[in-house]
């Protein structure tokens, strides 16, 4: 019984970490496809007051219990993977925890924060801020791009994982 019990929780935390990294891969992907494309198409002021108004509001209880949570989820299970080294799927599991873990988590707190930060920083109708907002525009997507294919295919390799027999125990 007991041995049930754990195979049910490792299956439902790689349940939730795949469906977490599916979720993050729609938000990024969604400022990517549109959100990032209307802000380019308002005059500066408008855009840089709606993007820190963006990151004001993203800092909520339903965002980073889905951010966080994944994020805690794939480091339980990228260390459960390698315990698990010999089980088929293993190499998924922890290729799927890592691609979230670096190139979702990680690019975010080390690429977009900062360039969030700064923007916060500029009032939106100064020429500090325009000159800003152009570069911000550039860069911030391009890392929101690598967030977005890093938690797809974090997403697909722990979908695998998660299908793999060998892996669900």
């Amino acid at each position: 019984m007991q041995m049930t019990t754990v195979n049910n929780s490792l299956f439902a935390l790689k349940l939730f970490a795949a469906l977490g990294c599916g979720l993050m891969a729609g938000v990024f992907f969604a400022f990517s496809a549109f959100v990032m494309k209307a802000l380019t198409r308002l005059p500066p002021t408008q855009g840089i007051a709606a993007m820190q108004s963006i990151n004001i509001t993203v800092i909520n209880p339903w965002f980073m219990a889905a951010f966080l949570g994944t994020a805690a989820t794939c480091i339980f299970l990228a260390v459960s993977s390698l315990l698990k080294w010999h089980q088929p799927g293993a190499a998924y599991l922890l290729l799927g925890s890592l691609l979230y873990l670096v190139g979702t988590f990680g690019v975010t707190l080390a690429c977009n924060v900062p360039l969030n930060e700064a923007l916060a920083r500029v009032e939106p109708d100064s020429t500090e801020g325009a000159s800003l907002w152009v570069n911000y525009l550039a860069n911030w997507t391009v890392w929101n791009h690598v967030r977005t294919f890093a938690a797809l295919a974090a997403a697909a390799s722990l979908m695998i994982a998660l299908g793999d027999r060998g892996m669900r125990s």
